[in-house]
């Protein structure tokens, strides 16, 4: 059987190209299993996996619990905000006490860039990481590449456009590597203030324009302004952002050809799309979702397969 070159998924950066088609070859073979009248397999009967989110998560932590409960694995999930972390506990300590319960995997999520990397050098464990602050988000990643591949039969040669606070998001980065690997071109479109410095290093462009940017573009990933990672304005008002990188169906319409819009959740309708666009055939914000548990099915199933 072919595996991962990884014992952890820490990041894309971190993974290879064979790793990402073993991946999605994978998700293939659990989107049938999910989409069957019976949708259980019982291929992690005797593994265990703790959840442990130490920031806010719907989609992420009920995909990921979802997933688990597919391939009939054992689940305990675990909230920073009722736990003993409030008391002062450290981040090895709590997980190491989790560990003592006989757990093979952890999927972390935390507000600090490089946990789930620190926690992989310091617990005997399988790790996950469903988000580190503003670094990586791998599995969104994958679950957007996915659908990119689902919808337009390949990867390679697309045009994406990653458009709003590229800044403070996880998911631009992770998506960024992910795509290149698999040989898309990537542009980058928001407000200057919101565009990292750094960016045109990891071989992006960047587009002010949004007219321009989606002219340009087979795929339109819309990210959402992140206010709860902002401790001063990075632009006017929401409103002047929506006027100007906001997508609504005339504009839309207006554009020269029909691409895909994406979105990694959770929406501010309004803000970065209209509700007509997001509900539009042109969207696939749902199907995101569905091949979210599929690719989180696979990660789980084939890190579980290096455990001894």
């Amino acid at each position: 059987m072919k595996e991962l070159s990884v014992n952890h998924l820490l990041g894309i950066k971190y993974i290879n190209k064979n790793d990402i088609d073993l991946i999605f070859e994978t998700a293939d073979h659990f989107k049938e299993v999910i989409n069957r009248p019976i949708k259980k397999v019982p291929s992690l009967r005797d593994i265990t996996i703790a959840n442990i989110f130490f920031e806010n998560s719907t989609r992420t932590k009920l995909s990921f619990e979802l997933a688990q409960k597919r391939l009939s694995a054992d689940v305990i999930s675990f909230s920073a905000a009722q736990s003993s972390v409030k008391k002062g506990e450290t981040l090895i300590d709590t997980v190491n006490n989790i560990l003592s319960m006989k757990v093979d995997m952890v999927v972390m999520r935390h507000a600090n860039p490089g946990a789930a990397y620190f926690l992989s050098k310091n617990v005997k464990a399988s790790i996950v990481n469903a988000g580190d602050g503003a670094h990586e988000h791998p599995t969104q990643a994958l679950l957007d590449s996915y659908s990119i591949r689902e919808k337009l039969g390949e990867v390679a040669g697309k045009k994406v456009v990653i458009v709003g606070d590229v800044l403070h998001s996880r998911v631009a980065l992770s998506n960024i590597y992910a795509l290149q690997m698999q040989g898309a071109e990537v542009k980058v479109c928001g407000p200057k203030t919101l565009i990292p410095r750094y960016i045109e290093s990891l071989g992006v462009t960047v587009e002010p324009n949004l007219r321009k940017a989606l002219e340009w573009c087979d795929v339109a990933n819309m990210l959402r302004v992140q206010n709860e990672r902002m401790d001063v304005n990075f632009f006017p008002s929401t409103r002047e952002y929506a006027q100007q990188y906001g997508v609504d169906k005339l504009l839309l319409d207006s554009l020269n050809k029909e691409i895909i819009i994406m979105h990694p959740g959770p929406i501010n309708r309004g803000v970065e799309i209209t509700s007509e666009v997001a509900d539009s055939n042109q969207s696939v914000i749902l199907n995101q979702v569905e091949n979210g548990v599929a690719i989180r099915m696979a990660v789980i199933y084939l890190l579980a397969s290096k455990i001894q």
